[in-house]
């Protein structure tokens, strides 16, 4: 569990900075725009590294990682429902379109879509900390955004119109479809459906 929460503090630290634009901008002014990039880059992938191997770790030792409850079978059903449109908000993050202009935020709305699918269907301590940490983070960042200025994501204000919306619905089951059939199998190590 301390390579999970080393991870996790790592991580979300790093993606706190933003959220106090007076310490994120005297950071840019100490380190330059490049190097105030770098930094974060650097924090956050080393954080992002030890949560996939301190997570992989206790999924692979049950002895420390403890189950709390027991999902009932039916949640898998609605992780499944959950995750297509988690897929299609992720998506619309990088895509100038309508649905980017109405939710705002997507990137998210994805992930505290996704942390609830999970929540939904892991009952293994680890899960819970690791899931119940980024809808909690999430939450927290879509909060702040009310009380400061930019934050818009990586297209700034730019809009999209129909022909966006179809891009990113299109892109959005592609990815989903991905996920479900080969991608959570290979890249997670956990299979969702049986082919």
């Amino acid at each position: 569990m301390l390579l999970l929460g080393l991870g996790l503090a790592l991580f979300f630290a790093i993606h706190l900075v933003p959220t106090a634009p007076a310490f994120r901008d005297g950071l840019k002014e100490r380190f330059g725009e490049n190097g105030y990039k770098g930094l974060f880059s650097v924090v956050s992938l080393a954080g992002f590294a030890l949560i996939v191997y301190g997570y992989h770790k206790l999924q692979i030792n049950p002895g420390k990682n403890p189950q709390l409850w027991f999902p009932p079978a039916g949640m898998k059903h609605a992780a499944f429902a959950l995750m297509l449109p988690a897929s299609i908000f992720i998506v619309a993050a990088y895509i100038p379109s309508r649905i980017r202009t109405t939710l705002k935020h997507p990137m998210l709305i994805a992930i505290k879509t996704w942390a609830l699918a999970h929540l939904l269907v892991n009952g293994d301590l680890a899960s819970m900390v690791l899931f119940t940490s980024f809808l909690l983070f999430a939450i927290y960042d879509r909060i702040s955004l009310k009380h400061r200025t930019g934050g818009l994501g990586p297209l700034g204000d730019a809009k999209g119109g129909i022909q966006g919306d179809i891009k990113v619905v299109v892109a959005g089951i592609a990815f989903y479809v991905f996920m479900m059939v080969w991608g959570h199998t290979n890249l997670i190590g956990v299979s969702l459906i049986a082919i």
